[in-house]
Parts: C-alpha cells; structure tokens; sequence
C-alpha cells in the first residue's frame, strides 16, 4: 500500500485552501441555526450525557417530534467548537476545512489501492474542488459527512490489512474496523455502509473472485461434486464476523431510535406519500438526477423539497428515459466489474460500491427520507465518482492521440470546479444570499420563497419579506406553514384582522381529528402551532379570551404532549385570573420536560400570584440552576428577595442582580434596583453611583430619578436633587411625589415660597383631593402671613381627612394665632418687648406646623419603582418644638412611629398599583 508523500498532501492542502477559503467568512445559516444556535447541547451546562440523549438538533430521542438523527460525536465537536469560540462562526467553518483536507488526504490513500499514483492524486483533486460539496463544507451542519466519511475511509483501510501472508487472518484490523465502523455511525447514519465495502472488497478484491467463478463453486457444491474450499471458507468466517457486528450496531441504532421512524410530511418529500406507480417511478427517477448532479454540478440548490422536482406519475413521462438510460449504464458497469478479472473491473468495481452502497440510506428505495435531493448526501458516492472519473482518464492519457486533449480537459475540469466551487461558497454568507441563489434554480418551491421571507423577517424588512410569504403560498397553496407565517408577518405589521384570516386558512387546511388514528402521524408537529399563534392574536382582545382558551385546550386534545400549548396556556390562564388552572398547566408541561428553565420561570410567577413567595423563589432558583443565564429569574429573583425585606439574602440578590447587568448591560432596571439594594444597605454613594447610570442608559429613567433626587434629600444634600426633580418633571409633569418633594426642598431650603405655592397647587391641578398637597399649600399660606386663608384651607383639607390628628391641630393652632391677632388689634401698642415675644410666639407656632408637617411627609413620601419594588425612605430633619408645646413621651412617642410604620406599609401597597402605569 502506497503510502501519500509530503509534497501530495501539501498540494491538496493548497487546492483546499484556495477552494474554500472564503468559507471562513460565511456565517450560519439554514440547518447551521437549529444545530448550532438553538441547541442547547452545545453549551457547557448542559450535562455530556445529553448528546448521547438527543438528536443532532438537540430534541431528546424519545419525543416523537425528534428528527432521529443520531450523531453525538458531530455535536461533540459543535461542542468544543462553543468551548472555544462560543458562537463565533469563523472557528466553525475553519474546522470544517480542516476536515475536508483530511478527508482528501486520507481518500488519496485509497485510491491508491485502486490506481496507479498519477490518477490517485487526480482522483483526489477533483473531490477536493468538486462543487457539490460546498454544502457539506461550507455549511457547518455538513461536519457530520466530514468526520463519518474519516472514519468511512479509515475503517476500510483498516480492514484491507486484515489478510495476512498464505490467506490467514488477522483479527486486529478487523476489530479495528468494526471499532472505526462504530465511531463513523455514531458521526452520521450512512457510516455503517462501509461494511458492504469491505465485504465486497474482501470477495472481489483481497480473494480475487469473479462473478462466474462464484457460481460455477456454488453449482458444484450444491450437486454434490465439491466442498467448499478453504480460503473461501476463511472469507466466509471474516464475512460472518462483520456481518454479526454490522447486525449488533444496527439493533443498537434501533434501541436508540425507540424503534420510531421520524415524522415527515408530503411537504418534504411529496414522494413518499403518493400512491403507486408515482412513489416508484419517482424514486427511481431521482437517481440519474443525483448522478446529473455528480456530472454538471452547474446548478445547485440548498433545498430540494416540495415542488421542486414534480412526480412523475405516469409510464409515459418523458424523464422515464433518462431512468431508463441511467440503469442500463449503471448495469453494463456492474456486469463488466463482476464478470471479469483484472484490476481495471476490481477498480471499477470498488467505485460503484462508493457510489451506491453510502447512498443507499438516503435514497428512499428501502424508507423514506425527509428530502427529495440533498448535496450533502453526495459527499461520499462522490468519491467512487472521482475514481471512475480518474480511472477513464487514465485510459484516455494512456493513449498518444488522446493524451493532450486527456490533460487539457482534466485542467479545464479542475479550473472550472475550482472556480464554481470559490463561487458557491459565496451563497452560504447569508440565509438571504442561500436562498436567493437556490431561487434562481428552482422557483417551484415554496419553502425557499418562505426561507429568503424568514431571512427578511431576521432583518425587520417585514413589507418584502410578506411578499416573499404571499408568494410562497401561491406556488403551494395548500402549505399550512406558509399561510402561518403571512400571518405571523401581518401581525407584525400591526394588521390583525389579516393576521387572523391568514391564520384561519391555515387553520382550515390542518386535518380532522380521526378518533383512535394517532395524530402527530398524518402532519408536522410544528404545524400545530397555528392554534398557539392564532390564540395568542385574539387573546389581545379581553372579549375573546375564552375563545383562545378554547384554542389551546384543542391543540392539546390533538396531541397530549404539545409543551408549548400548555405553556401558552398557563400564561393565558394568569391572564385570566386564574392562578391555580394556570398552575396545573405548568406542572403538565414540567411532566413532559422538567430541564426547561423557562417553565419553571412561569411556574414561580404562578406563585408569586398566588402570594407564596417561598415556592417562587424556589421555583427561581430551579430555573437558574438549569439556565444560570436566566435573565428574567436572575432579575425578578432579586426583586423577590429585595421585597421579602430579609437582610441575609441582600448578598444574594445583589449578586444576581450583578449577573443581570453582565449579561443585559444596556437595560438601566438592572442598575437601579442595584441602587434600591444599596440604599437599603445605606450605602449612599453606591446607591448615587448605580442610580446615576441608570439614567445615563435611560434619561427618563422616572423612578431612577425620582429616588436619586429622594437620596440627594436624605443625605442633606437637597440643593442637588433640584435640578434631577427638574428632570422628572420636564419628563413627568404630573409626577404628584416629585412634586411634593421639589415643593418641599423650595420652601424649607431655598426658601422659595413662590416657587413652592406653585408646585402644591399643580399637585391640585392633577388631583383636587391630594391631602398632602392641599395640606402643604394650606403651610404655605400661613407663611404668606394670610391666616384667614390658612384657616379656609385647612377646613377643606380636614374634610376630606377628618381622621388626620395632625390637621386638626394646625387648624387649632392657625385659629389660636388669629384670635391673638384679633386681641391685639384692639389693645393700644405693646412696647417692644411684647411685640417681640408676639414675634416669637409667631416663630414658634409656624415651627410647630412645619414639625407636623414634615412628620406628615415623612409619612406620605415613598420609593417611586417601576418593577412593582418599593422602598420607604424616612427623611430626619432638626424641627424646633414650640417651647409651649409640652414634650412627648417615650410613650407617645413610639405610637407615633408605629403609625408611620403602619401606614408606610399602606403606601407601598399603592405604590406598588401606581408604578403599573
């Protein structure tokens, strides 16, 4: 066996490099989003044992839903690729180069079995720039053909060294190569084939068998004339032997599928569910189709289901001659490789077993696959291609009157591959410049117009890609998800009576519920959606809740285990009120998946509705335990523990809230609870810093500014929440607590009356029967020396709070001041020192009232919060008691702060329904 020289692997290393160099620049697209961004196997969180759990695209293998698609060691290395580089597309598609080289080193190898070395390296040059394999190179998800078709070719090479000298046996290859067959199913399905090669190779090529020479034996065996002979007995032993492990691999396979075939539509392969002679004639057409593919690789599309390549349902359709042609030169190629010897039939005969035996599962002669075409599958046949390929050259080289022309047609044909290959690669940069390109194909099929519509719908470019859409059900009509998503579209655009009615078509084309038929067997799961998306349109209308609710429930009648629609509909039900029905769907949809963060997210809102904080922040912390990304548990977790007022899960919070703004920096309600936390621990200048930031990401930021400036006044610095309560009320004019604040700040610091007469009576303006305000407008008058007027005021702000002590007694004072007033007037003139302590008395009576009246502030003036988070801040100020005001006592004085107390945890309360605005 010849070994591959240095400067052989270097030039292939080069063609690759300069073939699919600008690979590394395309991003993910098309299946690379389901098995790449949305799989959640990838992550390092998500246990190992999961990848040999799920399928390829992450969904367990025991949901029906599951694409059985069993490749753990693909996504094993989609996994370190995460590792790595997370989700950077670069390092993806550079592994997949890598791969492809490998493959076309380790393929040379072969060849060499087969060819003289000259046409081994051509052979392995056009694999290497062939342009049907730009979807298995270029398109990440094609890293399954790459690694099985490694240990494809490494098994076989294994297994060619299982014949030792005389004929004897050696078993370590052939372990070797049952252990490599192994590896390369566990990479993609159609790696197991690989052990017809080698039993082929071992009949035809290792014991130089022809086909004639078979019979003859078996006719002379079974008249009686002869036994079997020795050497053939020793093949038959090793046949046995791969055999046994092929048959134990493949019960395997089927333990791990469930013994369930996946569920497909007539959407993806309309063949498969068409009566005969139409699945038959199909089928077999599709064959000389992927052969045209092999041969001018000049058109190619990333998607050929549906409509793209019509049935062809009669005897009398004119592509029955190319099916016809296509098997009679495929069976004069058979017979010329079986019935004669010589190593020009064994080379021709081991590239048809690359061709045929690796295409076999996929093509729906023996079960139906979920495509009609696909590239990626041609990967391998390809290479038993490339060797016939090199094998005719070689002939034609061979000869003198041929031997240029031979050269100048395999340059023109690596030129030319070469170029449309760098050229392809460009399609794969974007799922719009994918599916744009396939469209120039072929525009019969509906799903590359929804695909290049779900592309522009990525970008917010709604008008076309609804036009994509509407095209899309035009070319098929009867496309339950194309009307689906002219739905989702024209909802988007805020055009729901359109929505709905796209929605009802595709509604009326789901089938009737058969009683005893199994549902999920007749259409797509995710067809079933359309119940979800059509409930949660109407559900925007309070009338029609039930009726969405009616929705759901149906959608859940036809298939038990739809998770989503319990999910939507526990959402539905705390819409509804009804905390425990929603409950109950929860805990449904956590029998079917208990690993979902997300429900156990909902289920802990569940029970904050139903005031059981302890099983909400248990729920939380499941949640965070499965997802410890979780946005919305790490934020309303914090909140949680924020409001349960219990100082020893501060820490906690404070770090989850840290979590939060790590991964949502831009979003400011992570910021300012983490200043709510701060001025809970007092830690003013934290509490100042993180507040500040939250208006910088937010500048009307309400409740960010409103408790800024409340800090500011905490900590004596009232002069510098002015110009933050400014802010707020050019934003929120009717912020009723800013202005009360502001009003306060203007009369007792700046000592602005003006200023704060005109803020009580803007609080007025907005709410006639605001006791605070009216109260402090009634203060401001009696500093306006207009006492009369003080009086009026205090009567009307009394009436509408006749339990208030407080207004009471400023009303007793204000009267007591007129009286003395009044008494005055009519006595002659006091001498100074009368008239100074009149003054006096004056000073201290208005004292008194602010006293009271800032106690009363005290009591009114909460936390503005906007996640339904409140906090209470008590302001302290040094107020003058008046010196004939008697001192109060301990006493008294803890069933004044038990009353504020009392009624700070009322205000939260309607704090709590105010910040809902």
């Amino acid at each position: 066996m010849a070994d591959v020289s240095l400067k052989e692997a270097a030039l292939i290393v080069g063609v690759v490099a300069a073939c699919y160099w600008n690979s590394l620049f395309c991003g993910f697209v098309f299946d690379d989003v389901s098995a790449i961004l949305d799989n959640k196997d990838l992550h390092p969180s998500t246990p190992l044992k999961n990848l040999f759990q799920n399928d390829f695209w992450g969904t367990p293998m025991s949901e029906e839903r599951s694409h059985k698609s069993y490749r753990p060691l693909t996504v094993l290395t989609f996994r370190l690729n995460y590792l790595f580089s997370e989700l950077n597309a670069v390092s993806y598609h550079f592994l997949n180069l890598v791969f492809h080289v490998v493959v076309c080193v380790v393929f040379l190898k072969v060849c060499k079995l087969f060819l003289d070395n000259r046409s081994s390296v051509v052979a392995s040059l056009l694999f290497a720039v062939h342009p049907i394999h730009t979807e298995a190179v270029t398109g990440v998800v094609g890293r399954a053909e790459l690694l099985s078709s490694i240990f494809f070719l490494a098994a076989f090479l294994s297994y060619t060294k299982s014949k030792g000298p005389d004929n004897t046996i050696v078993w370590t290859p052939i372990a070797v190569t049952v252990f490599l067959v192994a590896v390369a199913t566990l990479c993609k399905e159609q790696g197991i084939t690989v052990v017809g090669i080698c039993c082929v190779y071992e009949v035809f090529v290792a014991q130089g068998y022809t086909l004639p020479v078979l019979l003859d034996t078996a006719v002379q065996i079974l008249r009686g004339k002869g036994s079997i002979p020795f050497s053939m007995l020793q093949t038959l032993l090793k046949l046995i032997v791969l055999m046994f492990s092929t048959l134990l691999l493949v019960v395997v396979r089927v333990q791990v599928i469930q013994s369930q075939l996946p569920v497909f539509t007539r959407f993806d392969n309309p063949a498969a569910v068409s009566p005969s002679p139409a699945r038959q004639l199909t089928f077999n057409y599709l064959l000389p189709v992927n052969a045209w593919l092999l041969l001018n690789p000049s058109e190619l599309c990333c998607d050929w289901t549906m409509g793209t390549i019509p049935l062809v349902e009669s005897l009398l359709d004119v592509r029955n001659v190319a099916t016809l042609t296509f098997f009679c030169f495929l069976g004069s190629l058979i017979v010329f490789s079986l019935r004669y010897p010589g190593d020009s039939s064994k080379t021709v005969l081991m590239a048809l077993c690359l061709i045929v035996l690796p295409f076999i599962p996929a093509s729906n002669l023996f079960f139906p696959v979920g495509f009609v075409v696909a590239e990626r599958v041609l990967y391998v046949p390809s290479m038993g291609f490339c060797i016939l390929v090199a094998h005719g050259w070689k002939k034609l080289s061979n000869k003198s009157v041929l031997r240029k022309i031979s050269w100048v047609c395999l340059a023109a044909v690596l030129f030319t591959h070469a170029l449309k290959t760098l050229h392809r690669n460009w399609d794969w940069e974007s799922e719009y410049t994918l599916f744009m390109s396939a469209l120039k194909v072929n525009k019969n099929n509906a799903k590359l117009w929804n695909n290049v519509g779900h592309a522009l719908e990525n970008e917010k470019n709604f008008e076309r890609a609804l036009q994509f859409f509407i095209q899309a059900t035009q070319v098929q009509p009867d496309d339950i998800g194309a009307h689906m998503n002219v739905g989702r579209t024209y909802k988007n655009l805020n055009k729901t009576k359109e929505a709905e009615e796209s929605y009802m078509i595709a509604k009326s084309l789901m089938p009737q519920i058969i009683p005893g038929k199994k549902y999920a067997a007749r259409v797509a799961p995710n067809h079933l959606n359309v119940y979800i998306n059509l409930a949660n349109l109407i559900r925007a209308n309070e009338s029609r809740l039930e009726e969405a609710d009616q929705l759901y429930r149906q959608a859940i009648s036809m298939r038990p285990d739809f998770k989503q629609a319990y999910i939507s509909r526990g959402e539905l039900l705390l819409k509804m009120n009804k905390p425990l029905k929603a409950k109950e769907a929860y805990l449904r949809a956590l029998e079917l998946d208990r690993t979902n963060a997300d429900l156990w997210y909902n289920l802990a809102i569940v029970y904050i509705e139903l005031k059981d904080p302890t099983e909400a922040l248990k729920n939380f912390n499941q949640a965070l335990e499965l997802n410890p990304t979780h946005k919305l548990a790490l934020f309303n977790s914090a909140l949680l523990m924020q409001e349960s007022g219990d100082a020893r899960l501060r820490p906690e919070a404070k770090q989850r809230l840290l979590h939060y703004v790590k991964e949502e920096p831009q979003d400011a309600n992570g910021y300012f609870n983490l200043g709510m936390l701060a001025m809970d621990d007092k830690k003013d200048m934290e509490a100042e810093a993180w507040m500040k930031k939250a208006i910088r990401l937010q500048p009307n930021f309400r409740s960010a500014l409103f408790n800024l400036a409340l800090l500011y006044s905490q900590t004596a610095k009232e002069l510098m929440a002015l110009p933050i309560l400014e802010d707020l009320l050019r934003y929120y004019p009717d912020h009723t607590k800013g202005l009360i604040l502001k009003g306060d700040i203007l009369m007792n610091q700046k000592k602005d009356i003006v200023g704060a007469k005109m803020c009580f009576e803007k609080i007025l303006e907005l709410d006639p029967n605001n006791v605070q305000g009216k109260h402090n407008l009634c203060v401001v008058y009696f500093e306006e020396r207009d006492f009369i007027k003080a009086e009026k005021c205090l009567v009307e702000t009394l009436a509408l709070a006749p339990h208030e002590e407080y207004i009471q007694r400023h009303l007793n004072i204000v009267r007591s001041k007129i009286a003395s007033l009044g008494a005055v007037e009519q006595s002659s003139l006091p001498a100074d020192g009368t008239a100074t302590a009149a003054t006096e008395e004056k000073k201290n009576s208005f004292q008194n009232l602010k006293e009271v009246k800032n106690e009363q502030k005290t009591t009114q003036t909460t936390v503005d919060n906007n996640k339904g988070h409140s906090k209470n801040k008590k302001r302290t100020e040094k107020n003058n008691m008046d010196k004939e005001t008697p001192k109060k006592s301990t006493k008294e004085i803890k069933d004044i702060e038990k009353k504020r107390v009392a009624a700070l945890k009322r205000l939260e309360e309607i704090e709590r329904i105010l910040n809902g605005e």
